[in-house]
């Protein structure tokens, strides 16, 4: 007998939450196939088989969490006896061998629903606009089982009421992505007489909608945690309690980094490949070029130890409906300014469809936090451990100021820099922040 157990899928993942088994209970599988279908603190990926066989026994069953280790299910040969401590119709479930598995009679109220896989699977989506409630054309439990659809995918249909069954994927595997949704809803919507309204697609609230899985007491209503944003309220509690934060802040002039990404962007308008290039992208690179000769902030905290990383791994904080998760840009010192505009739209497009590989969100160095577009002056952002600081960015604002004695308008912009104190002196964090400030003043600097 095989133990299938919850896999480690990022550095911060501590437990998983099955959304939903795509093989069942007595259903043959093949290495390498979809198991399940688990929420991490991250994303919602699938997982694989690691072995053949027959799928003997689920012990976590859909809406429960399991920690990273704990045996989530058995593969063995056909008619094979199941584990004496399983009891002999294998009626208990690996809770009592695993005792930080979520019982659905101790949890939350999100897990109550487990007699109702399809539903428990809605309720954990419910933060991110879905209906509580399915219609019947997306109701049906087995085709959920047989479709491979990617989470974006599968709540864009549900919020727009499409039935997805007849759909083919043009995904890797034939997977249905979220292209596929948006060509069949723009189908549906041509073939709608003309004397007949379209129907506008449904566009997901930005605020979490009060649902089923919510507790109304009256006054106040209880909505439980995602996995994702227990693990935020985890790492950034920690990180505030055992890092002592400190702020550095700059104003630096931006005109003649205005100039520097127009010229940057007309000549990427004629690329083979083009791309945008954004302020942040032009942050980015000023950050990686900044580490590199100042490798003492490019450092974690170890107890007895200083880790001074070799390579510059560039975290950049994207917000999505869940929460907030940092995709990490590699080697970010060693890419032009015109892949770290590609790689980061990748990213970020990734990050928002629910696309994002454990190794894509894995392994930072320096996280850029960037609140600019919200008309932000200012801000100060928690460390992302084990990391020892994170860049904190402002919006660009038309500033009064003094120059050779006269007053003139100039855009400026505000950076935060919180560090780390153990790690990271006052004077480092200074110096690491003129060498930012420079660069983007001077922003020839970047590409020397």
């Amino acid at each position: 007998m095989k133990k299938v157990e919850m896999p480690k899928m990022g550095d911060s993942m501590e437990e998983g939450r099955i959304l939903r088994w795509i093989k069942k209970e007595g259903e043959e599988v093949k290495k390498g196939e979809m198991l399940a279908e688990v929420e991490t603190d991250k994303v919602n990926i699938e997982i694989e088989a690691f072995a053949g066989g027959v799928l003997r026994k689920i012990l976590v069953p859909e809406g429960n969490s399991a920690p990273v280790g704990a045996e989530i299910a058995l593969i063995g040969a056909p008619g094979e006896p199941l584990p004496d401590y399983l009891g002999a119709n294998g009626a208990e479930a690996g809770s009592q061998r695993q005792g930080s598995l979520a019982s659905p009679t101790q949890s939350s109220p999100l897990q109550t629903q487990s007699a109702q896989p399809y539903k428990v699977d809605l309720l954990a989506r419910s933060s991110v606009g879905l209906s509580p409630e399915p219609t019947s054309g997306t109701t049906t439990i087995k085709r959920q089982d047989r479709i491979f659809i990617s989470p974006l995918a599968r709540r864009l249909a549900d919020e727009n009421h499409l039935d997805y069954a007849t759909l083919q994927g043009t995904g890797p595997n034939g997977r249905i992505i979220k292209m596929d949704i948006e060509a069949a809803l723009s189908q549906q919507q041509s073939a709608v007489s003309p004397l007949v309204e379209p129907v506008t697609p449904l566009i997901a609230p930005q605020v979490f909608p009060p649902v089923s899985a919510a507790i109304d007491s009256g006054e106040v209503i209880e909505i439980p945690l995602t996995t994702m944003r227990r693990a935020i309220a985890r790492r950034l509690s920690q990180s505030m309690q055992t890092a002592p934060h400190f702020y550095v802040t700059s104003v630096i002039d931006t005109d003649k980094l205005a100039a520097f990404r127009q010229q940057i962007n007309e000549y990427a308008a004629n690329d083979p490949a083009p791309v945008k290039v954004s302020f942040n992208d032009l942050i980015v690179k000023a950050v990686a070029k900044a580490l590199v000769r100042m490798p003492q902030v490019n450092i974690s905290f170890a107890e007895d130890r200083l880790l001074q990383k070799k390579q510059v791994h560039i975290g950049i904080a994207v917000a999505v409906e869940q929460g907030l998760i940092v995709p990490v840009l590699r080697n970010a010192d060693q890419r032009g300014i015109l892949d770290i505009a590609r790689e980061t739209q990748r990213l970020a497009e990734a990050t928002r469809e629910g696309k994002l590989r454990p190794e894509e969100f894995s392994g930072g160095t320096f996280t850029v936090s960037n609140l600019g577009m919200y008309d932000v002056d200012s801000f100060t952002a928690v460390i992302n451990p084990p990391e020892s600081a994170i860049l904190a960015v402002g919006s660009i604002t038309p500033t009064p100021v003094v120059v050779d004695g006269q007053v003139v308008v100039r855009n400026r912009m505000k950076v935060t820099l919180s560090s780390d104190h153990r790690a990271i002196d006052g004077v480092t964090a200074a110096r690491f922040l003129q060498e930012v400030k420079r660069l983007l003043e001077e922003p020839f600097g970047l590409v020397l």
